[in-house]
């Protein structure tokens, strides 16, 4: 009932979002049109800001069609490279012979669409021959195409890590940090051929016991049952992954939301200033980010509740009790490997222990292979994306990477 009920809220909604489209786009709000005059620019402020304040459900594009290389600006083209009903391994081509360390970027299955990560890829693209796993959204996934959870996410990785080829680097942000070390782990146990030549896990919950944060102790409070009687909605019939059981993105970003509500306030209330007054490269940026952010995407409802209860509740992997497949997952069977974890200061979601874990689950590496990285000041989005990413969190990841090369 609860996916029905915000469908059929967005759809009295939308006369009225279309109304302030349209007038927003007639009023000029957005570039300056208004002619100065101060009640009309309002008004248009006041529109485009209602326009922004709703989600989508289409991925974004990633928009990157060139990147400075050795001083030259070379093309880049997305080239989907291998595809499954629920994720596409998608390469960013650049117009280069030039051999580059093959990375694979793991992009988080939280609500959003890998485009999240737009400017990881562009920071990384200069120096790196990037995929990502660009995660479908689940309401999109027909029924028939069967069950995606724990297991089957840590099977992509390592199904993808096989198509990219000996050699290549696994780089795994937020959520995916404990899929990724799983499916390193498993490559190592296996001694597979194309286990990561490294693995750098950025502000993920390895170990969630260590210094819980609201979204760690909103996970404990409680029981699975409850996430699924509660939080768990059928695709309606009108898309094509009609009758699946999913998580649905809408309540994930009304979580995110709420942890953070007055800061997102604060944010529209800027947007709305900036427009009026005319600061549209502030206004842009803000327009950005929200396009971004309000854009959802569903998550199978299995993959979202073995993510609670073994992640947030059970802390299934760092107590070595993590299974794939009914195989026992264990780091310390990772040798070959060299292991980079990166940590926020004021990372409210993945707090400062919970990623730096893997290091002593990760036994069987010796010390010159380990490297852990705390970037002072920033929180969980400023690990990879912004001015410390681009500065001072992405020279770390890219020694680590070309180190193990």
């Amino acid at each position: 009932m609860i996916y029905q009920a915000y469908q059929t809220h967005a759809g009295i909604l939308l006369p009225l979002r279309a109304v302030a489209q349209t007038m927003s786009l007639l009023l000029g709000g957005a570039s300056g049109g208004a002619a100065g005059w101060s009640p009309v620019r309002k008004l248009a402020a006041a529109y485009e800001v209602f326009r922004l304040a709703e989600l989508t459900h289409a991925r974004r594009p990633f928009g990157i069609d060139s990147v400075p290389v050795m001083g030259k600006e070379v093309g880049v083209r997305e080239v989907p490279v291998y595809r499954t009903p629920f994720a596409t391994l998608l390469n960013f081509k650049k117009d280069i012979k030039a051999s580059q360390p093959r990375v694979l970027l793991v992009a988080p299955m939280s609500g959003h669409f890998a485009t999240l990560l737009r400017e990881t890829v562009r920071v990384m693209l200069p120096d790196h021959d990037v995929y990502i796993t660009d995660w479908h959204n689940a309401r999109h996934v027909p029924a028939d195409a069967g069950r995606f959870g724990m297991d089957e996410y840590i099977e992509h990785l390592m199904k993808f890590l096989e198509v990219i080829g000996p050699g290549a680097h696994l780089v795994a942000i937020c959520q995916p940090c404990v899929q990724a070390l799983a499916a390193a782990a498993i490559m190592a146990q296996d001694g597979h051929a194309a286990a990561p030549a490294s693995l750098t896990l950025m502000a993920g919950p390895v170990d969630c016991r260590i210094s819980p944060t609201e979204v760690n102790k909103l996970a404990t409070a409680k029981p699975i049952e409850w996430f699924e009687h509660n939080l768990i909605g059928t695709v309606p019939a009108t898309h094509a992954g009609a009758l699946r059981q999913v998580y649905p993105g809408f309540l994930q970003i009304a979580a995110f939301l709420n942890m953070n509500l007055e800061r997102h306030l604060k944010a529209f209330r800027g947007l709305y200033h900036d427009l009026v007054n005319g600061e549209w490269e502030k206004a842009s940026a803000t327009r950005s980010f929200y396009e971004e952010y309000f854009a959802v995407a569903d998550l199978p409802a299995e993959f979202y509740l073995e993510t609670v209860r073994l992640v947030f509740q059970e802390y299934a992997l760092p107590r070595g009790k993590l299974k794939w497949r009914g195989r026992l997952i264990e780091p310390r069977a990772i040798r070959r490997t060299a292991l980079l974890t990166v940590e926020g200061e004021k990372d409210d979601i993945c707090s400062l222990g919970q990623t730096l874990a893997a290091q002593d689950l990760c036994s069987g590496l010796r010390q010159f292979q380990r490297t852990h990285y705390i970037q002072a000041g920033v929180g969980h989005y400023g690990v990879f994306s912004g001015r410390r990413w681009s500065n001072h969190i992405y020279p770390v990841v890219r020694e680590a990477i070309y180190s193990a090369e």
